[in-house]
């Protein structure tokens, strides 16, 4: 894909985030009930509003693309484009009314991603990259912080005791140990503090697809690393380990121990 053609397709993907971050907010703090999916997780009126929404306008505008969406499953396309939606990245944050929740849109491009939008509508706080143009936040350029000691850094995760029922107990626990300070500032949040330079590493030992593809571009291009937990690049591991780059090495030595 062509600058111009990665240009075109992030502006879009940056404005119908924003209109989907609209959407939310129409039901943010003001929703009158709350559904349960066959996971357990939870779903709202707002969720399938959003992401109707984000369909409905990417095949308008991209007729031939193939879309792949939390909630309304994934239509096959014909081109090498590929989108890929989180219309409210926590949920669970979202219902509770805590503003820290976001619409995710990631976009593959011959199964690389290569676009990503992280809108945090509450917040008023966004973050977006494509690949090879860099991260903007605010619509401002933004880069990682230039922490190079674990004893200096800031570890978030979403639910540590998620790492203990995944397996990834020890290891979240001895990065705890190693690092300066730890807070559960999670769900999409958690990687756009670490892409504007606020926090170093983000955990998440239990992920989708959908909640990884905006993230791996606004984080790489903003000059950090994103990957599994075997330290795989990859937006198919099932979890996921995020670093402003300078820790990553002893972040996945850590890990490895």
């Amino acid at each position: 894909m062509n600058i111009d053609e990665l240009n075109e397709t992030l502006s879009f993907a940056v404005k119908i985030a924003r209109s989907a971050g609209e959407i939310t907010l129409k039901y943010f703090q003001n929703l009158t009930s709350v559904d349960k999916k066959s996971d357990g997780t939870v779903v709202t009126i707002a969720d399938r509003e959003a992401e109707r929404f984000l369909r409905d306008s990417i095949e308008s505008k991209f007729p031939y693309d193939s879309i792949v969406g939390e909630e309304y499953g994934e239509k096959d396309g014909t081109t090498r484009r590929r989108w890929i939606l989180d219309p409210i990245d926590g949920t669970y944050s979202f219902v509770h009314g805590v503003p820290f929740y976001g619409v995710l849109i990631g976009v593959e491009i011959e199964d690389e991603p290569c676009v990503g939008v992280v809108n945090i509508p509450a917040l008023n706080e966004i973050v977006y990259a494509a690949k090879g143009l860099g991260c903007c936040f605010n619509d401002m350029p933004t880069k990682v912080s230039s922490v190079e000691n674990l004893d200096e850094a800031l570890l978030l995760c979403s639910d540590f005791n998620f790492c203990d029922e995944y397996g990834f107990g020890e290891a979240a626990q001895q990065l705890k140990q190693r690092t300066h300070r730890s807070r559960t500032w999670g769900d999409c949040y958690g990687y756009v503090l670490l892409a504007t330079g606020r926090a170093e590493i983000m955990l998440d030992p239990v992920m989708n697809i959908w909640d990884c593809a905006a993230l791996l571009p606004v984080i790489e291009e903003a000059g950090g690393t994103f990957t599994d937990w075997k330290g795989e690049r990859t937006i198919r591991g099932g979890n996921a380990i995020a670093t402003n780059g300078k820790l990553f090495e002893e972040v996945m030595e850590t890990i490895k121990q």
